[in-house]
């Protein structure tokens, strides 16, 4: 006979759990601190790496700079190279008016630096011909980050010649009517040299130095869209125009078919009308044709 089973009381019950949740919170808490002692040592590979990183990076932006300048070379060749780049960048056109796009025609040349340790900033720079909105040669900005990475920017002053600045035309020319246009002219895209509110987020900077810079070339041959639409409607009015030959030869078929089977009825009707006439011979001839047989 097997002996009875024994009785856990409530107090022991009770007295078990305790201990195990002591237990299971002691060992979250080691798996805590060995998890961040761990995340310590991805943080110092991560910026050991960011210091690799940042030293190939230097090593690379010098060895681009003759391309760069071979680049700029080439590009001088080329009439409104720069303008026609922008205009054909959907963040950069948004920005443009008409007067900004006749000024951005003499615009021969861009070209961003990045400074030695690439980490401080960089400037952008414009360089113009003669032309009849300011006197500056040369229009930078440049962007910076201090030591404590507080961002920064300052730029070239645009000496305006007399009545041109874009800058203040929105002032001067828009009046209450305008204002209640469904389509208004942006600000001047010369105002953002003046713009040093938020250094840290300038987004015409950064789309420059990170987007259109490395790559010019794949902006400035964006197809034009009204080129494209008058291709197509060219090649619409040509599949028009053989279509309506196509129609007229199919008429002509048509026409000369029914004149085929008009000949050919006018035709049959001639054979039934001389087969249904009787035909009449002279006492003479009939005669002749027994006398012919009787004969033969």
């Amino acid at each position: 006979m097997s002996a009875p089973a024994a009785k856990v009381s409530k107090k022991e019950l009770n007295s078990n759990h305790d201990g195990a949740d002591e237990t299971s919170e002691k060992e979250q808490q080691e798996a805590i601190e060995h998890i961040d002692e761990v995340q310590n040592e991805i943080d110092r590979l991560n910026e050991q790496a960011s210091e690799e990183i940042l030293k190939v990076e230097q090593k690379y932006n010098k060895l681009r700079q003759p391309f760069f300048q071979k680049r700029s070379e080439l590009i001088a060749k080329i009439p409104n190279f720069w303008v026609t780049t922008f205009v054909n960048h959907p963040q950069v056109s948004a920005l443009l008016g008409e007067e900004d796009e006749e000024a951005l025609h003499y615009l021969t040349r861009v070209e961003v630096t990045e400074f030695e340790d690439i980490k401080s900033g960089y400037r952008i720079d414009f360089y113009f011909d003669e032309n009849p909105y300011f006197e500056n040669k040369v229009l930078s900005k440049e962007f910076h980050l201090n030591e404590s990475g507080d961002p920064s920017s300052k730029s070239t002053e645009i000496k305006w010649k007399s009545g041109k600045d874009l800058t203040k035309r929105s002032s001067q020319t828009q009046n209450k009517a305008s204002r209640k246009r469904q389509h208004e002219e942006p600000e001047s895209f010369f105002t953002w040299f003046t713009d040093h509110s938020d250094a840290g987020a300038d987004e015409l900077g950064e789309v420059i130095k990170d987007d259109i810079w490395p790559n010019p070339l794949q902006y400035y041959l964006v197809p034009d869209m009204d080129d494209e639409e008058g291709e197509g409607e060219e090649d619409d009015d040509d599949d028009e125009e053989e279509e309506g030959l196509e129609d007229i030869d199919e008429e002509g078929d048509e026409d000369e078919g029914e004149e085929d089977e008009d000949d050919d009825e006018g035709e049959e009707g001639e054979v039934k009308e001389n087969l249904a006439k009787p035909t009449k011979i002279t006492f003479k001839e009939f005669m002749l044709f027994w006398g012919v047989y009787i004969y033969i």
